[in-house]
């Protein structure tokens, strides 16, 4: 049972699919029950579940079932899979039997998980050990198309690697879910059923002729003559597709069989199909359980957990699952098809009370790792980490460059802020923020000349025309946010924003050939600088210190602009002296946005102590931005990260990704190592799917960028910050010749020299 899966945030959406209730059959039980205890447990996801129906329209299902398909109609399992892919849902745990699903060995499965392409768990309820050949070509082409496979025992698990190949570590083993109640004496409980001072066994279950209940009723003779007030209570209804083929015929021959035996008073038939809650209290009126099973395939039985977590002395049949369940002493173990040895085993316990009750209570220690709060737990962290991951799909060129999604965002005003998917969401207006991401963007592509599109001159025009209008020369500060009918919601922006908007200015005044553009962002670098002094903001701090690094591209002798840069940078380092503790180097008591941005002006710096400082503290973030398997993991938005506890894992912000390419390249210019190249390049591929998830970020389609990596998904929203984050990353990492089929950048810079800008760009 032992599981390793790193914690992780529950996922937001989860189909099931399988049999449900009420349909009659054990998988429906089981998805029923695992659906049910799943949504109890974490009720800040939503669950819904997807029915594979025999007989269509036949039940009446309850709210939970949203989507019904049948069985044998392949055309249905094709659309199923479009529903589910536009569900919403971030992961589908498949529940696997042979019997349930269409085609030969139920390959019709493969034609909807095929379609998928939302991540796949499957839980396998029957592992074969001597499949047929269209079987194990089923179970091996539907474990390939899953990121994970559940069995319910080591002998799956053993079953899988060795017969069907499964690769160890896609194997998740985790047990059958079961009640948690109460350790009872039986004889509390036998009144209600009119069995008070009697010795009760009980087999539970569908009826069918592999159950082997003739073998548990040839038993009795022996049993009724030690012990004459012995019951056998038989519960459960006879399996619906017996029903359909034969009626209740197989039933009546047991009953005639016990009749012949002259034990017909000793058996009671409870032909029902009881809810879980009636079945415990059968379970807890048993003085013993009996499964007198006939075949040793049996991988999972859902009966006999049951009846080990009400703690019952167990006797049965070696199939595989009771030889786990069972083993050091916590049931008894008989040969199949052997009245004398059943017999036997039933007399001991009922003649050795004491031996019972260590059954008993070995059972019911062993099983409480089983009960459905800790399967869920389970499944839950299976869930959030089950995703394909794919590293070799990952490409080593860029993608080709594309506007087209930046130029919807953008209108004669500047950039909107924000999309509903990709459309752009006016109601929420525009930005500084954005707007002089998306203007140093410009800038940058305007120099670097890898794409010619008339659009991008119109661009910076609108970009910085908001910027200009933003500024209040009375106070010197800029503002922030504007609604969409270009009414200005604040007096004064963040710290932030106004630190941003320098960085934009700095990035433009370097690398414009336009004269008019040149001296407007002079004057306005100018005029903006001073107040980020009273400013208490370390990103402000950063920003500006990197608008001034472009600033000295262009003039690099400006003696008071240097100075600014320095003291700023003081600054920074001051505040490291107060935040630093013992594992944690960084600038602040916590983790939040943007992070990487602040070593990242150290390293721009031309003070040896500030670049020193920015690449200890970059290698510290670096090791937390790293996930154990080698990819990039931003510290997630749902919370910060403080000293103590563990980092958010989602919501994960292209904003961090961005920020991280940017620095880890300042390293890599600073210090000539190798490795904070390649840090960028495996930052960068965060977008095209390296990632904890396995999705792509970068839309290829629109050009744009999702907002976030969730678990098991992606948030379909496209805005500015995600799409300039993205496309800022894109052409940052054209410095790097990982990506071979493209040429350098000009805008990387490190220790206040001009090393990567081309002499044609200076002028």
């Amino acid at each position: 049972m032992n599981q390793s899966l790193s914690p992780s945030a529950p996922v937001a959406r989860v189909a099931f699919l399988g049999n449900y209730m009420p349909r009659q059959c054990g998988i429906a039980t089981f998805t029923t029950h695992l659906r049910t205890h799943f949504q109890q447990r974490f009720p800040e996801s939503e669950s819904f579940v997807v029915a594979v129906e025999d007989h269509p329209g036949a039940y009446d299902y309850p709210a939970e079932v949203r989507y019904t398909f049948s069985q044998e109609n392949r055309r249905e399992y094709a659309q199923a899979a479009r529903y589910l892919n536009e569900s919403g849902a971030e992961v589908v745990s498949i529940q696997h039997e042979y019997g349930i699903y269409g085609g030969e060995s139920g390959r019709c499965l493969l034609d909807l998980v095929g379609r998928l392409t939302v991540p796949v768990v499957t839980t396998f309820h029957t592992v074969l050990e001597h499949p047929s050949a269209t079987q194990e070509q089923v179970m091996r082409e539907l474990a390939a198309l899953s990121a994970r496979v559940v069995v319910m025992s080591e002998k799956g698990r053993f079953f899988l690697e060795e017969v069907y190949g499964i690769e160890t570590g896609k194997i998740a083993v985790i047990p059958h879910g079961i009640p948690d109640v109460a350790f009872l004496n039986p004889e509390t409980v036998k009144p209600a059923f009119g069995l008070d001072g009697r010795k009760v066994v009980l087999t539970f279950g569908l009826i069918s002729p592999n159950k082997g209940i003739e073998t548990a009723i040839a038993a009795l003779p022996a049993v009724v003559e030690k012990h004459p007030e012995l019951m056998y209570v038989v519960l459960g209804a006879t399996h619906p597709n017996l029903v359909r083929e034969q009626g209740e015929a197989y039933r009546e021959e047991l009953i005639r069989l016990a009749t012949e035996l002259g034990v017909g008073n000793h058996v009671r038939f409870e032909n029902q199909f009881v809810s879980q809650e009636r079945l415990i209290d059968y379970l807890q009126m048993a003085d013993v359980y009996l499964t007198p099973y006939l075949n040793q395939a049996q991988i999972t039985s859902g009966t006999l957990a049951y009846s080990v977590g009400c703690g019952k002395a167990v006797v049965s049949t070696p199939y595989w699952h009771a030889e786990e369940l069972l083993a050091d002493g916590r049931g008894v173990l008989v040969p199949f098809r052997s009245e004398t040895a059943v017999s036997a085993a039933l007399i001991h316990l009922f003649d050795d009370p004491a031996y019972r009750q260590e059954l008993r209570e070995k059972a019911y220690a062993y099983s409480r790792p089983m009960v459905w709060s800790e399967t869920v737990d389970q499944y839950r962290r299976l869930f959030s980490n089950a995703v394909p991951r794919d590293v070799a799909s990952i490409p080593d060129a860029l993608p080709p460059l594309k506007l087209d999604h930046l130029f919807r965002l953008t209108d004669s005003t500047g950039i909107l802020q924000h999309a509903r998917y990709t459309l752009p969401h006016r109601e929420e207006g525009y930005c500084t923020d954005d707007t002089a991401r998306a203007l140093l963007l410009l800038s940058w592509l305007d120099a670097d000349g890898e794409i010619v599109d008339a659009r991008i001159p119109w661009m910076i025009d609108s970009y910085a025309s908001f910027l200009n209008h933003a500024f209040l020369p009375q106070t010197g500060r800029f503002r922030n946010f504007m609604s969409y009918g270009r009414e200005w919601l604040e007096t004064t922006g963040s710290d932030d924003s106004h630190g941003r908007a320098l960085w934009a200015v700095g990035g433009l005044l370097a690398r414009t050939r336009r004269s008019d553009l040149r001296n407007w962002a002079r004057d306005l670098f100018h005029r903006g600088l001073p107040v980020v002094l009273a400013m208490h903001s370390p990103r402000a701090w950063a920003f500006t210190m990197l608008g001034i690094t472009e600033y000295l591209h262009r003039y690099p002798g400006e003696v008071e602009i240097r100075k600014t840069r320095t003291e700023l940078g003081n600054r920074l380092c001051g505040l490291f002296r107060q935040a630093a503790r013992p594992h944690w180097h960084w600038f602040e008591p916590v983790l939040s946005y943007d992070n990487a941005r602040l070593p990242q002006a150290l390293l721009c710096s031309d003070q040896p102590d500030h670049q020193e400082l920015g690449l200890h503290t970059l290698e510290w973030l670096r090791d937390i931005q790293t996930a154990p398997e080698g990819h990039f993991r931003p510290v997630g938005s749902d919370g910060v990260f403080v000293p103590g506890q563990a980092p958010a894992l989602f919501d994960q912000q292209p904003l961090e990704a961005a920020a991280s390419v940017g620095a880890y390249l300042a390293a890599f210019a600073y210090s000539g190592q190798d490795l904070w190249r390649e840090a960028a390049v495996t930052a960068f591929q965060w977008y095209l799917g390296r990632n904890d998830t396995g999705l792509c970020v970068y839309d290829e389609v629109s050009g744009g960028c999702y907002d976030g990596l969730q678990p098991g998904s992606v948030n379909l929203n496209q805005g500015a910050e995600s799409c300039l984050s993205y496309l800022m990353a894109r052409s940052e990492i054209r410095a790097v010749p990982f990506f071979s089929s493209v040429k350098p950048i000009s805008h990387i810079v490190a220790n206040g020299t001009d090393r990567a800008l081309s002499p044609d760009h200076s002028s």
